[in-house]
């Protein structure tokens, strides 16, 4: 019989954890705030909250990170093995790193003892569980298809899967769902734009905008830290208080008023200078500006595929992360089936066909495990293929 697995994805500001049990469903999911930039200390504390919430008393751990490039450590390498040694030492049982990249599968893992010379491809390799879970459970979800006599879904020859966190936003290819990608180190990938420094949570909005219409007027905006795009989040309601960990610019309240405050301060005014609606209309103006650049870059994906003729049909868009609804919107906007990355979950825990491929339906999204596991998605993913390695 399998043992229950944790998959642990360390963040530079979450860490986050998912714990499938001996079939390999998941069982839990949870997000807990990890400001790594403060101290190694902030990620013991984390996984002590993990471990007390979880009370898996023998589990195999699949790790993999992004947070070694926060600026506690000198450099990348440094704060690879860092985080290492922590998960190490904190740890009971089996530990698991994961680094994809040296299997064609995407699917490789190392130990402690490999992890010095094999750092750079455990380092910032989150992304890469994702896009390799992703890629097989749409393969599953065709086969499923096949066996169905239901006329829906259709096959799906192609995927982009867009992952938007708090942070970042992550762009991988699924060709033939399989990642097709262009770069697997951040630097690279940020040249190819295959993760683009945008959230939904901690981005500040000098960085999403340099110039918006506010009452009708183009204005500059500051270029000062006064606001963050959970502000625009929470005016428009699409922010769950789940998801809104981070502290705010100005270290104040979380309410619709302090938030267009901080949205007001951005364009040189005071909150009370206009109604309500006046803010809500300027954090759906960030809202605009946000999801064009991130369409765009999701269009430059897309046309990467060798297949130029491929139909509609059969391409889909991917949503996962607290920022999902955004992909959501991106996918209606280019005319493409969406699936919601919890629905890939939904599937991998149905071992019934119709079940399986019916379960592309909204109301499966409503399990707060599926939600959780959307925004936690490299922590599942690990899992799972960790589950599937042993």
């Amino acid at each position: 019989m399998h043992k229950p697995v944790i998959g642990w994805d360390v963040g530079g500001a979450h860490l986050k954890a998912a714990l499938l049990d001996e079939n390999g469903c998941v069982q839990q999911v949870l997000q807990v705030p990890c400001a790594l930039w403060r101290g190694l200390d902030e990620l013991e504390a984390a996984i002590d909250v993990v471990l007390n919430a979880f009370k898996a008393k023998s589990a195999l751990h699949a790790i993999t990170m992004t947070g070694e490039l926060v600026d506690l450590f000198q450099s990348r390498k440094e704060g690879v093995l860092a985080i290492c040694q922590v998960m190490e030492a904190e740890l009971n049982g089996s530990k698991l790193f994961y680094a994809g990249a040296l299997n064609a599968d995407l699917s490789a893992f190392v130990s402690l003892q490999d992890v010095a010379q094999q750092w750079p491809h455990i380092a910032s390799a989150n992304w890469l569980a994702s896009a390799s879970f992703a890629g097989k459970q749409l393969s599953r979800r065709n086969q499923l298809c096949k066996h169905s006599q239901l006329s829906e879904p259709k096959p799906i020859q192609h995927g982009l899967l867009i992952d938007i966190g708090s942070t970042t936003s992550d762009f991988v290819l699924l060709e033939n769902n399989q990642a097709s990608c262009l770069g697997f180190t951040d630097a690279a990938r940020m040249q190819s734009e295959e993760l683009v420094y945008m959230g939904v949570v901690r981005t500040p909005l000098m960085a999403v905008a340099q110039k918006v219409l506010f009452q009708n007027v183009q204005t500059s905006t500051a270029a000062e830290y006064f606001a963050t795009t959970a502000d625009v989040y929470r005016l428009t309601g699409d922010l769950p208080a789940e998801d809104d960990m981070a502290d705010t610019a100005d270290g104040k309240e979380k309410t619709l008023l302090a938030s267009a405050r901080r949205i007001a301060r951005m364009i040189g005014h005071d909150v009370e200078d206009a109604e309500m609606s006046a803010w809500l209309a300027l954090a759906n103006e960030f809202k605009l500006q946000q999801l064009t650049r991130l369409k765009k870059v999701a269009q430059q994906h897309l046309a990467r595929l060798s297949n130029n003729n491929a139909s509609l049909d059969s391409i889909c868009v991917v949503g996962a992360g607290a920022g999902a609804f955004l992909a959501k919107e991106i996918a209606q906007q280019l005319q493409t089936q969406y699936v919601d990355i919890a629905q890939l979950i939904e599937i991998n825990m149905d071992n019934s066909h119709e079940n399986a491929v019916s379960g592309f339906s909204e109301h499966l999204n409503s399990s707060e495990t599926s939600r959780l596991a959307r925004v936690c998605l490299p922590a599942y993913a690990v899992a799972y293929l960790a589950f599937h390695q042993i």
